[in-house]
């Protein structure tokens, strides 16, 4: 009796009952080569899809009935594309892709109107749709370790932008509508190809807090004669000493703010 009721409870049926009752499906290392088909029984119910470390290819069309669907993590699969209806998930506000394959993104991207959280580190992507701009409500953009060339000009539109990490790319020119986000608090654009940037960056961007700019072409000097430059450090100093007040822990990095740029 104790080993069927051990099978029975653990039955397909049984799994998307408890998926539906939690709206919650983790399914981390599990060696998975496809989305499994009870996933896709949850439907409305389903607000946290959790797929971490699998083997998955492809992101089903089925993907566009979760539309009650708030966090989508896909870290560490192989997935080459990302379906077009992805753009029906109005109520999500984590995306994370990272560690995949994706070379390119759809338009319908900026459909996803609450968006909070867009993660796309360690992908292939040349380019950034112009309809990210659309996403006025996303708070930390990563595209960190692609194969970007420049940010698109929309992203000026990202009005609640507070961070920006696109470290590891081959970006030679910042848009000059970056200088439009009066949110953005951190900039990271390390080991890039960048020799300079719009000149009424620390002006503008008066929430700017941190500049990481290491391994690119651009000198201390130029940075330093940037209008706008005196009051961004003292943001910067302020920042760091409110930390060091608060006896926050930091690593052996904390305190490097990116102002050295070599």
């Amino acid at each position: 009796m104790g080993c069927c009721s051990s099978r029975s409870s653990d039955s397909p049926a049984s799994r998307v009952a408890r998926w539906r009752s939690t709206g919650i499906v983790a399914l981390r290392d599990a060696r998975l080569k496809a989305v499994p088909n009870e996933v896709l029984q949850v439907g409305n119910s389903l607000r946290i899809l959790d797929l971490t470390n699998n083997k998955i290819v492809d992101i089903p069309q089925e993907v566009g009935r979760f539309v009650n669907m708030q966090r989508l993590v896909l870290t560490g699969n192989l997935i080459e594309n990302i379906p077009a209806n992805i753009g029906y998930l109005r109520n999500l506000k984590i995306l994370a892709l990272d560690r995949n394959r994706i070379s390119v993104l759809p338009e319908e991207l900026g459909s996803l109107s609450n968006l909070q959280q867009l993660s796309l580190s360690q992908n292939s992507l040349s380019r950034l749709p112009k309809s990210v701009g659309d996403l006025r409500n996303m708070l930390l953009l990563n595209v960190s370790d692609n194969k970007l060339t420049a940010l698109p000009e929309s992203i000026g539109a990202c009005s609640s932008l507070e961070e920006l990490q696109a470290n590891g790319n081959s970006i030679e020119d910042v848009p000059s509508s970056i200088c439009t986000l009066v949110c953005l608090k951190s900039l990271s654009l390390n080991g890039n190809k960048i020799r300079q940037l719009p000149q009424n960056l620390l002006r503008d961007c008066k929430a700017l807090q941190n500049i990481s700019l290491h391994d690119n072409p651009i000198l201390m000097d130029q940075f330093q004669q940037m209008d706008g430059f005196k009051e961004f450090e003292a943001r910067r100093r302020k920042k760091i000493d409110k930390q060091i007040d608060s006896n926050v822990m930091m690593s052996s990095t904390g305190l490097d703010e990116g102002i050295d740029l070599h």
